[in-house]
């Protein structure tokens, strides 16, 4: 497998693990999660909790309004990703990101993935400088959640 590939396969699979451990964690002090996927992935790791990460690009890639539940961040030198994860009002939230994102200069990749059904929406979008792809789902507890993976294209 080529460095370009597994790099391209480690960070998002680093990514969701931290998603899948951290709520367990956080109460812990010191969370051991980011020293094992810093070591596997060779970047910075930051499982920022209920807030965003550090050095998630604000000016450059908006958030729809909302509580965030949980945010985290990887990366190296070669590129960085970002998880944001924010409460909505449901499905139809996908359609003000997307005029957010639009707004900012990206624009919705219509022939690739994408949707929306009473449950679930999910859009890709691209800038210059990021790719992005948002799913709103239905979250038993928390009601609607909007998830936005930000990635800093090389």
């Amino acid at each position: 497998m080529n460095t370009t590939i597994r790099k391209r396969l480690t960070v998002p699979l680093a990514i969701l693990v931290a998603l899948a451990v951290a709520p367990a964690l956080s109460g812990c002090a010191g969370n051991p999660i980011e020293s094992i996927i810093e070591g596997a992935t060779g970047g910075d790791v930051d499982l920022g909790g209920a807030g965003l990460p550090e050095g998630y690009p604000t000016e450059e890639v908006p958030l729809i309004d909302g509580e965030i539940i949980f945010g985290a961040g990887i990366g190296a030198a070669e590129g960085h990703v970002w998880n944001v994860t924010v409460k909505v009002s449901g499905a139809d939230a996908i359609e003000q990101i997307k005029s957010q994102l639009e707004g900012a200069g990206f624009t919705a990749n219509e022939a690739g993935i994408g949707g929306t059904t009473a449950d679930a929406a999910t859009a890709l979008f691209e800038s210059d400088k990021y790719g992005v792809l948002v799913a709103v789902t239905k979250d038993g507890d928390k009601g609607f959640v909007a998830n936005y993976t930000v990635t800093a294209k090389s």
